[in-house]
């Protein structure tokens, strides 16, 4: 294992950081995007970031933010998560791939590397498997490999609570989010969590079914491309172990001092062995 080490020093200049929305098979796509300050000069392959459930693509504001220096960088609200329209039925992992797919044509890139966190690292991967000639190289971070019984389990767990006229499940809830951070989140982090997922509504209860079908080590094993693991330690430590063992040539970053919310906590720790991996 490697350890992660922040060592560049970013320039002053800053990213332009901007949204806009695009069109997808399931309506419009929110996407938030990072520019690089140069004008397009000598930047770097553009790079896509999808989110965790039951997050959107804000979870990368502070990453756009220093990825953004030398390539333009992407991060969109999956279909029914921030403000990208929802799907009208329970969608699947290729579902979803097909509509992040739906952005790649519409800006016509010729290549283009992808970053998956969570639930998204395997829409990354099976946008990696389908599009092997565009995309160039593939970051996944907490890779859901579960074994089966780690499998039924969570679909035993039911995703949300049911709303009531009272309320009563936002206690619930809350501690849910809570736990899931452990008592060293800063409150802002387990807030800004809370209201997302309370926004999101059923949605996020779809990606976790969605991620809980998909056939996660057959898939992995079908990725051609160069993939650089990283490993923080959070639910999917031993997870992404697993999905190393079916990548025996990708390189692997073991984060061990990050936990849960790596990429509000850690931001420049992460841009820092991306930035790595994408110009190596």
């Amino acid at each position: 294992m490697v350890k992660g080490t922040v060592s560049s020093r970013y320039v002053e200049a800053k990213p332009r950081v901007r949204r806009g929305y695009f069109e997808s098979r399931y309506g419009q796509l929110h996407v938030h995007n990072a520019i690089p300050p140069g004008g397009g000069f000598e930047e770097g392959t553009p790079l896509l970031c999808l989110h965790k459930s039951p997050l959107s693509g804000r979870v990368f504001e502070r990453f756009l933010a220093l990825a953004g220096r030398d390539r333009s960088v992407y991060a969109p609200d999956l279909p029914g998560f921030g403000d990208s329209d929802p799907p009208t039925s329970r969608p699947a992992i290729v579902d979803y791939a097909a509509a992040v797919g739906d952005f790649l044509e519409t800006m016509r890139f010729r290549q283009i590397d992808l970053l998956g966190y969570h639930a998204g690292a395997l829409i990354a991967a099976e946008l990696a498997i389908t599009r092997p000639k565009q995309i160039r190289r593939v970051v996944l971070v907490s890779v859901p490999l579960l074994t089966e019984p780690e499998r039924e389990a969570a679909k035993r767990v039911p995703p949300s609570i049911a709303p009531n006229v009272e309320g009563a499940q936002l206690a619930t809830e809350w501690q849910r989010v809570a736990e899931s951070y452990g008592p060293a989140a800063p409150i802002e982090l387990v807030n800004g969590t809370f209201i997302e997922k309370l926004r999101n509504g059923v949605h996020p209860a779809w990606l976790t079914y969605a991620a809980l079908q998909y056939a996660v080590r057959e898939r992995l094993s079908l990725l051609t491309q160069q993939v650089l693991m990283l490993r923080p330690r959070d639910e999917l430590w031993d997870a992404t172990l697993r999905a190393r063992e079916v990548l025996p040539k990708a390189r692997c970053v073991d984060l061990g001092d990050q936990g849960p919310g790596l990429f509000e906590t850690a931001s420049e720790l992460v841009a820092d062995n991306v930035r790595e991996f994408l110009r190596g």
